[in-house]
């Protein structure tokens, strides 16, 4: 049960998540839109103030990097394109089975590594490595946009 219920809870936000996304895509996006997710998120490294979220400096180099990893695959299905003279998410169909592949992976590494690491810090690298990807993920979408938002400036 200690593993169940927040697997579950990964997986409906994972699904809210690819929910928003595809509303999203009918919205013009814009550069609030793509920077507020990791701002809004940063507050959750508050955990750390607390003893059994705290991450070991190893721990900390290895969950940013599975999490820069997976922004990889992020990057590569998020794509912008101009209609009617504004900047839209393209909607991707690769997108939807990557972020439950990535949803399906997390569940398997947390089973694994639940037994190893207490729930509190594997929470902490759990977050890390949400974070680790979220933020290039979001960094690239920004570039991208920007690069967008001259080409319908100078139109």
């Amino acid at each position: 049960m200690k593993i169940i219920a927040p697997s579950i809870i990964a997986l409906l936000m994972g699904f809210g998540a690819l929910f928003v996304r595809m509303k999203a895509a009918k919205k013009p996006a814009s550069a609030k839109k793509i920077i507020l997710p990791p701002i809004f998120m940063s507050t959750g490294a508050l955990m750390f103030l607390f003893e059994p979220f705290r991450v070991a400096p190893m721990q900390v180099l290895e969950a940013v990097a599975v999490g820069m990893l997976f922004s990889i695959f992020l990057i590569k299905t998020s794509k912008f394109e101009i209609r009617d003279n504004e900047i839209y998410l393209k909607r991707s169909k690769s997108f939807a089975f990557i972020l439950i592949g990535l949803l399906i992976l997390r569940i398997i590494l947390k089973l694994i590594l639940s037994s190893t690491i207490e729930v509190g810090e594997l929470g902490g690298m759990f977050w890390i490595l949400a974070f680790g990807m979220i933020v290039p993920w979001r960094v690239a979408m920004y570039i991208q946009y920007r690069k967008l938002m001259q080409r319908v400036m100078t139109t």
